[in-house]
């Protein structure tokens, strides 16, 4: 099987030079490509078979426009995105195989799963909330993990969840949702460490994504834990 071509954009950032180390270990993977401000993706882009995304906000619909151009799969990591241009990405992409996750990592996807399920369990008359603590230099607060959390539970309780931010140093991303009522607690903890993390899940999802069928899908429906 010949191996994946992927083009990284956002390649001079924290998450692209991550992404770009692991890429070029993985036999099933071939770098076709990096991409940052004031490059041209469209002069390279026929050379690969998945774009991946972790960049500025306002970056990712110029990219869509040339993945929808030459029909292409992409993998978005990119967080922070308005209203409109989430609008405008999602009909740039209609009908392309399309991973859009706000964060990649296996054990915080799995985090996603267990918060949906206690949710159910518990109810809606415990309370619950989210902390979520990032690197100084993060941009969106809160998190596009965090705002994901948020989403979930309002699915499963029928009402929102506060999400609370912190900024400090150097950490890759902790989340924690609390779960409580009179008498107990009950806390679901992921701490990231290392980007590698979040690189190996996305360069996973890029493998998966070229053998989908068109759609819209996230980290979940990669790891299979709908």
């Amino acid at each position: 099987m010949n191996p994946v071509r992927v083009i990284i954009c956002g390649a001079k950032g924290r998450m692209g030079q991550t992404l770009i180390a692991c890429a070029k270990a993985d036999p099933e993977l071939r770098l076709a490509g990096e991409i940052d401000l004031g490059d041209d993706l469209g002069k390279i882009i026929s050379g690969c078979d998945v774009v991946i995304e972790f960049a500025l906000h306002d970056a990712t619909v110029t990219t869509a426009r040339h993945v929808a151009k030459h029909n292409k799969a992409m993998v978005i990591g990119t967080t922070g995105h308005t209203d409109s241009e989430t609008q405008k990405i999602r009909k740039l992409l209609a009908g392309l195989p399309i991973v859009w996750a706000s964060n990649y990592s296996t054990g915080v996807n799995t985090l996603f799963w267990l918060t949906g399920k206690v949710a159910e369990i518990v109810g809606p008359n415990w309370e619950a909330e989210i902390v979520e603590t990032h690197h100084t230099a993060k941009k969106d607060a809160p998190s596009g993990t965090a705002k994901t959390l948020q989403e979930i539970l309002k699915q499963a309780r029928g009402k929102d969840a506060p999400a609370h931010a912190l900024r400090v140093g150097d950490v890759v991303g902790d989340h924690t949702v609390t779960f409580g009522t009179a008498g107990e607690r009950l806390e679901l903890t992921h701490r990231g460490s290392s980007r590698e993390t979040f690189a190996r899940g996305a360069l996973r999802a890029a493998k998966w994504v070229v053998q989908q069928k068109p759609g819209l899908y996230d980290m979940r429906d990669v790891l299979g834990l709908r």
